[in-house]
C-alpha cells in the first residue's frame, strides 16, 4: 500500500483521483457469497494476540480481520459510488486480496472474496442481471469461480499461469466461465492474443451492465512469484479493452480491486498504468 501511495505522489496521479477510506463490510455483505458458518469461523478464529494459522499460506494476526473486512467493504462502497453515479470508475487498493477465498474456505492469503462480495451487492441491491468479473493474475481466481460457477448472471474471465497454484481453472469452460491458462514464460503478446480470442468476444456477447476487475500484478516479468512476462504496457492495454467494454455496454461503470503483486516497484508502476487506463488517458 505504501509503494502504491508513494507512486501516486511521485507521478502526480494523486491529483487526478479522489482517495476514500474503506468502510467495514457487514455480515450481510459477506454472507451473500460465503457460508454463514464460515464467516462465523473467521470471526471466531481471529486472534487478540499472536498468530492463528489457517493453512500454510494464510495466517491471521490481531489486525487481520479488520483489514479483511475493509478490503471487502471497499468494493461494496465502490459499487455504491459507481451505481449511484458519483463516479464512473473506482480502484480498490486493498490488502488482503480476495480471489482465492471460496464459499467455504480461506486460502492463498485471502479471507473474504472482495470482488465477489461487491458483485453480489450489485446484483442484490441494484438489481443487475449481468456482471462481468475479469481476473488477470499469475494465479487462477478459484474462489471467484467457486462462488459464481452456477450463476449465469456473472461472467467470470480469468488468466493465469498453468500448471501453477492453486492448480485449478484449466479444466473449466462454460458459457459464462472463460479461463485462459498460460504457459510459464508467456509474454504480453501471448496474453493479448488469448484475450482477443476468448475474453473480448464473450464479453461483447454477454453485454455486462457492470465491469469488475480482479487486478493482479504478479504476472509482471519482474515478479518472481511466477513465471509470466507481462509489462506495464500490457496492463494498460487490457484495462483499456475492458474500459471500452464498460463504455459500450455498462454506461462506463467499471470497478477494479487489487489482487496479487509482490515486487513493489513493478506493482506500483503497474497500478499507475492501470489507473491511467481507467481514467481514460490515452
Amino acid at each position: 500500500m505504501r509503494a502504491i501511495q508513494d507512486q501516486l505522489i511521485s507521478t502526480g496521479m494523486e491529483l487526478a483521483v479522489q482517495q476514500i477510506d474503506a468502510p467495514v463490510a457487514k455480515r450481510e455483505h459477506l454472507e451473500r457469497v460465503h457460508d454463514p458458518d464460515y464467516v462465523t469461523g473467521i470471526f471466531t478464529e481471529a486472534p487478540y494476540e499472536g498468530i492463528f494459522r489457517i493453512d500454510s499460506d494464510t495466517f491471521m494476526m490481531p489486525k487481520t480481520l479488520d483489514a479483511a473486512l475493509r478490503a471487502a467493504g471497499a468494493v461494496v462502497h465502490a459499487v455504491d459510488l459507481v451505481m449511484t453515479g458519483q463516479c464512473k470508475a473506482a480502484f480498490c487498493a486493498v490488502r488482503p486480496p480476495g480471489h482465492h477465498a471460496e464459499r467455504h474456505r480461506a486460502m492463498g492469503f485471502c479471507y473474504f472474496n472482495n470482488i465477489a462480495v461487491g458483485a453480489a451487492h450489485a446484483l442484490e441491491v441494484y438489481g443487475l442481471d449481468r456482471v462481468a468479473i475479469i481476473d488477470f493474475d499469475v494465479h487462477h481466481g478459484n474462489g471467484t469461480e467457486d462462488i459464481f460457477q452456477e450463476d449465469p448472471r456473472v461472467m467470470f474471465c480469468s488468466s493465469f499461469q498453468h500448471p501453477f497454484y492453486p492448480f485449478t481453472g484449466h479444466e473449466t469452460e462454460t458459457d459464462h466461465v472463460i479461463n485462459i491458462p498460460l504457459h510459464a514464460g508467456a509474454d504480453g503478446a501471448e496474453f493479448r492474443k488469448q484475450v482477443e480470442a476468448h475474453w473480448l468476444p464473450a464479453l461483447k456477447h454477454f453485454q455486462p451492465q457492470l465491469v469488475m476487475i480482479s487486478a493482479g500484478f504478479d504476472a509482471h516479468a519482474e515478479d518472481d512469484m511466477g513465471q509470466l512476462r507481462l509489462r506495464e504496457s500490457d496492463y494498460d492495454w487490457v484495462t483499456t479493452q475492458l474500459k471500452d467494454i464498460a463504455d459500450k455496454y455498462a454506461e462506463g461503470r467499471i470497478i477494479s480491486a487489487l489482487e496479487g503483486g509482490y515486487v513493489l516497484g513493478a506493482l506500483a508502476r503497474s497500478v499507475m498504468a492501470h489507473l491511467d487506463a481507467l481514467l481514460g488517458h490515452r
